[in-house]
């Protein structure tokens, strides 16, 4: 029997807080291990129960940025995913930048919430779709040298890394790219390894992000 993959939800909105947890809780492969209503609570929690996914609430009593902080360095096992509305590309960069392996807005289905969930439990990192095209435009408006800048190292994949982190640009887990490919997801995760490093950026979604943006056809002109 696989286990169930462990997660506490951090939010000080009771009633959201528990639609999200009843929304989990409809899935067998989950188990809710404890919640929580500010920072500190998300800290406690962290330490004490070391979920494998945590949920939380950028706009935490206490701020849910700086609890993401305080967990990426007590607690790093714990996975943390940014449950929240807002959608600026600051809140973003800093949200990730804490340590938060996903991004995801309080409007996702259920559905997606909880294979959301399931990715960034396996390693991944996850920005809700929506958010990451409305993004695109935002960074897109930074000027013209950091394009140019960008251009330069992503020239730098060979044509089976552009393939891949196009894949991955579409919302595909490593898994699925391995599938679609005929590759292992061991092979698929050595690849993005390298696509990091050459793209010097933190996580697979700063990567998905620069991919659509120079596919996009602000990008093409």
């Amino acid at each position: 029997m696989t286990d169930k993959i462990r997660i506490a939800v951090v939010d000080d909105h009771p009633m959201l807080r528990e639609g999200v947890m009843y929304t989990l809780r409809a899935h067998t492969d989950f188990e809710i291990v404890a919640e929580g209503a500010s920072a500190e609570d998300a800290v406690r929690i962290a330490e004490e129960e070391l979920p494998d996914v945590m949920l939380l609430d950028v706009s935490l009593p206490g701020g849910g940025v700086e609890a993401a902080r305080a967990i990426a360095n007590t607690a790093p096992v714990v996975k943390i995913a940014m449950l929240t509305v807002a959608q600026d590309e600051e809140t973003v960069s800093m949200a990730l930048g804490a340590g938060a392996r996903g991004y995801i807005l309080k409007g996702i289905s259920g559905p997606d919430l909880a294979q959301a969930v399931r990715n960034i439990h396996s390693g991944e990192d996850y920005v809700t779709p929506g958010l990451a095209a409305r993004l695109l435009v935002e960074m897109g408006s930074k000027g013209s040298s950091r394009v140019a800048t960008e251009a330069d190292v992503f020239a730098r994949l060979n044509p089976r890394e552009e393939g891949i982190l196009a894949l991955v640009a579409d919302g595909m887990s490593n898994r699925e790219v391995g599938d679609r490919l005929g590759l292992s997801e061991k092979t698929i995760k050595h690849y993005m390894t390298n696509i990091l490093q050459k793209l010097r950026v933190r996580n697979r979604v700063e990567a998905a992000l620069l991919a659509q943006k120079f596919r996009s056809p602000a990008a093409e002109r």
